[in-house]
C-alpha cells in the first residue's frame, strides 16, 4: 500500500483548523532525498514521552517511546507503535492545542538520516519495510546525538486484544550521553526546551 494512504488514521485524529500539525498532503510520499531520515521528538502530551520516528515509503513509521532511546546495549525500551505520520511532521516543533489529540509541546530533541542494517539469515540485506513486517529491523543513525546502530523487535503482535509492543534497543558498545532529562532537554533545531517553546508560543497568542 503506498505510504500516503496509510495517513487516514492521523488525519482521523486530528482538526487541522485547530492544529498547526502538518495534513500530509499532496506529494506527501514523494521521499526526503537520497537518505531515507529519522527524528525524535519529545512530546509534552498527557504523558511525557519520546516519539521515534523513522522515513519507511513515504510515511513517518512511529513509536512511542516513555523512557526515551538509550544509549546502553543492556537497555530494553519499550516502543509503542502509533499511527503513521507525514513526512514533514519531521519539522514539527511548537504546541498542538488543548483539546486536540496529542495536546502539548513538542520538540525535535535529534534528527538526521539513517541506514538499512537490517539481514537475512544468509547476511543478505532485507528491506527494510519487509524487516518491519517481519518484527525485527537493524538500523544505522546518524543522527546529532544518536549515532550508531539500533535494532527494533517486535515481542507482542497485538493479537487477542492487545496492544502490539517492541523493544528498541542499542547495538554495539554503549554510546556517550546518555538519554537526558526530557524537561532539561534542548531542541537540535532551535535549542529551546519544552518550556521555552510552550511559553514563547503563549506569548503570540
Amino acid at each position: 500500500m503506498p505510504g500516503p494512504q496509510t495517513l487516514a488514521e492521523y488525519r482521523r485524529k486530528r482538526d487541522f483548523h485547530k492544529t498547526r500539525e502538518p495534513s500530509g498532503g499532496d506529494g506527501d510520499g514523494a521521499g526526503s532525498g537520497d537518505e531515507p531520515v529519522f527524528v525524535v521528538q519529545i512530546h509534552d502530551a498527557g504523558t511525557l514521552h519520546f516519539d521515534f520516528r523513522l522515513e519507511v515509503d513515504g510515511v513517518l513509521k512511529s513509536w512511542s517511546v516513555p523512557k526515551g532511546p538509550s544509549g546502553d546495549p543492556h537497555d530494553k525500551r519499550l516502543a509503542m507503535p502509533t499511527e503513521d505520520h507525514p513526512l514533514e511532521y519531521r519539522d514539527f516543533e511548537g504546541t498542538i492545542a488543548h483539546g486536540e489529540y496529542g495536546a502539548g509541546t513538542v520538540i525535535i530533541w535529534d534528527e538526521g538520516g539513517y541506514e538499512n542494517r537490517s539481514t537475512d539469515g544468509r547476511g543478505h540485506e532485507v528491506p527494510f519495510a519487509q524487516a518491519l513486517d517481519a518484527g525485527h529491523a537493524s538500523f544505522r543513525l546518524a543522527g546529532h546525538k544518536l549515532r550508531g546502530e539500533w535494532a527494533l523487535t517486535r515481542f507482542r503482535s497485538g493479537s487477542g486484544g492487545e496492544r502490539e509492543a517492541w523493544l528498541l534497543v542499542r547495538h554495539g558498545h554503549t554510546a556517550h550521553g546518555g538519554t537526558p532529562d526530557p524537561r532539561r532537554a534542548r531542541s537540535a533545531r532551535s535549542g529551546r526546551t519544552l518550556k521555552q517553546v510552550a511559553a514563547e508560543e503563549q506569548a503570540q497568542a
